[in-house]
């Protein structure tokens, strides 16, 4: 808009200069032929300048209906919009002892008087976010941060309805969040999606949200990027990366998260997320979960209250022209190059191979010689953020694939069947009150980088118990969670707790080996688990409970 603002501008500047010309020339004096001759060419000139102005003035014309059709166009969306918008308001009650104490790897008691209570402040947080309705059945969709932890959740509608509701579903991968509200289906207006996959760079954008605890705020911008990978925390100190991230500079703030990024139709592009900003607000740089993905997840979030990351097992990068000709591959071949394979993953049980020697290019060694993906399930594969925007937008647990890939210069294809990708909060807790049967653990797969970083031989399988529930079976037989901070792969973990390696002398390869073991218990059932603790092994007995 400002372009086209300055453009007029100039042809009326360009208009006003012209007329003033025009009125000297044809008063100019033509006293003799030299100075008639001067006044005649002064008037064809001016006749030219004329013609000018006109062209000016026409196209000075036009440039208002552009604006009025685009200034109608923004008002257009904000109408159709802003009914599918919503306000989230949510309050947390926090416990924090008078004297706090830093904490220690370990427990002990102090000295206390009988009669001694221990006192607390109690107080209550507030926080504000967006949503959008998803259906007409009282679907709201916003950030999972925005509504993580919340012990009240208010939904206030742009009509000024204002109900309370309850959080369904949540996914930390994704930063993506439902919420359940009892409202009439004739009062609530899902978002129309729009396929943010034939989204292009330049692209007109609006965000529709709550900045600031501004109600129903709309700003405009472009799509200014695609492609971007985003690293979230969460209160569960995991770092989880978001791939296939859209950008964009229209204006978003704190409040803004969980609202709407549309095209110009009025159409989901993504979810408002996050910013780049050194002063935590708007500096052109913000970040959009795209619809495809926001598509794919939230049926699983409405259906199943949680959804679990696909995963293949490996680690890699970008086969680059330098690393191609080290392989003996053409500089111009393009892929996702594997170096490692973690054991007991899809990838290893498909036969995929990691590097197998090292070269320098640039003066730094680099492994090479691994398999090289070329596509997946019938999506080229250029680079290994191909891979995981693959993965992200099209692959869940449970698909079987089918990969292309290149082995000493040779194609080869393979299928897979994808499983949850590790070092998530999975949920054996959460999964076991399906089953009646109760450990009381949440855990993660170990993996190579996890099996060396605790010192354990690197083709360790098992789950590695990551949290404990207090009050659990597994708090009553001693078992131990994980204590030390760990990156694995970009995401922040916990390690060095146990690692479970059996159950009643069967095999636990990982997290979902061990929840069909225990669904195949009932409560009051004894088990016997083989762990490792600290690289000995030992057995523990554990009688298992109903969930309380």
């Amino acid at each position: 808009m400002k372009k086209i603002i300055l453009l007029s501008v100039s042809f009326l500047l360009m208009f006003g200069l012209a007329a003033c010309n025009t009125a000297a020339a044809v008063n100019l004096p033509a006293e003799d032929t030299e100075e008639a001759e001067q006044a005649a060419q002064a008037t064809t000139e001016a006749g030219d300048e004329n013609a000018s102005d006109s062209a000016a003035t026409s196209e000075a014309q036009l440039a208002a209906p552009s604006l009025e059709s685009l200034q109608a166009a923004y008002e257009g969306i904000y109408e159709k919009v802003l009914p599918s918008v919503v306000s989230i308001e949510v309050t947390t009650t926090l416990t924090q002892e008078d004297a706090l104490l830093p904490e220690l790897p370990f427990e002990f008691d102090l000295p206390q008087d009988e009669d001694q209570e221990e006192e607390q402040q109690e107080y209550r947080k507030s926080g504000e976010g967006s949503g959008f309705v998803w259906d007409t059945e009282g679907h709201i969709v916003t950030n999972n941060h925005v509504v993580e932890g919340a012990d009240t959740i208010r939904v206030r509608f742009a009509d000024g309805t204002s109900v309370l509701g309850d959080v369904i579903g949540a996914d930390a991968s994704s930063d993506l969040a439902v919420v359940k509200v009892d409202v009439p289906a004739a009062r609530l207006q899902p978002i129309e999606m729009a396929d943010s996959t034939q989204v292009k760079v330049g692209q007109l954008a609006v965000a529709i949200g709550n900045p600031f605890r501004l109600n129903s705020t709309m700003t405009t911008g472009i799509i200014s990027a695609l492609g971007r990978s985003l690293a979230l925390d969460t209160s569960a100190e995991v770092t989880y990366t978001i791939p296939d991230v859209i950008q964009t500079d229209a204006a978003i703030n704190p409040g803004n998260s969980g609202g709407v990024l549309v095209d110009i139709n009025g159409r989901l592009i993504g979810v408002t997320t996050a910013i780049e900003s050194p002063v935590r607000a708007n500096s052109g740089v913000g970040y959009v979960i795209p619809s495809i993905i926001v598509r794919k997840i939230v049926p699983f979030l409405i259906e199943d209250g949680s959804y679990q990351q696909p995963y293949i097992g490996i680690s890699g990068t970008d086969l680059t022209p330098e690393f191609a000709e080290s392989m003996g591959l053409d500089s111009a071949q393009r892929g996702a190059l594997i170096i490692d394979v973690n054991p007991g993953t899809p990838a290893e049980e498909a036969g995929l191979e990691g590097s197998d020697r090292t070269v320098e290019i640039d003066g730094v060694a680099q492994r090479v010689g691994g398999d090289v993906i070329t596509s997946a399930d019938g999506h080229s594969i250029s680079d290994f953020e191909d891979l995981t925007a693959f993965l992200a937008r099209y692959a869940n647990v449970g698909q079987t694939i089918e990969i292309s890939y290149l082995r000493d210069g040779q194609e080869n294809k393979t299928s897979l069947t994808l499983a949850a990708r590790p070092g998530e909060e999975e949920t054996i807790i959460m999964r076991e009150a399906d089953n009646g049967a109760w450990l009381g653990v949440s855990g993660t797969d170990m993996n190579t980088a996890i099996a060396e970083a605790m010192s354990l031989n690197k083709s360790t399988r098992g789950v590695l118990v990551q949290q404990i529930e207090s009050g659990s079976p597994a708090d009553e037989a001693g078992l131990r969670g994980s204590y030390k901070p760990f990156d694995l792969d970009g995401e922040a973990i916990l390690i060095g707790g146990d690692v479970i390696t059996a159950l009643d002398g069967e095999e636990i390869s990982g997290m979902n080996s061990l929840i069909r073991a225990l669904g195949e218990r009932e409560p009051g059932d004894t088990i016997r688990l083989t762990i490792l603790r600290e690289g000995r092994q030992s057995q523990v007995s554990i009688t298992l409970s109903e969930k309380p």
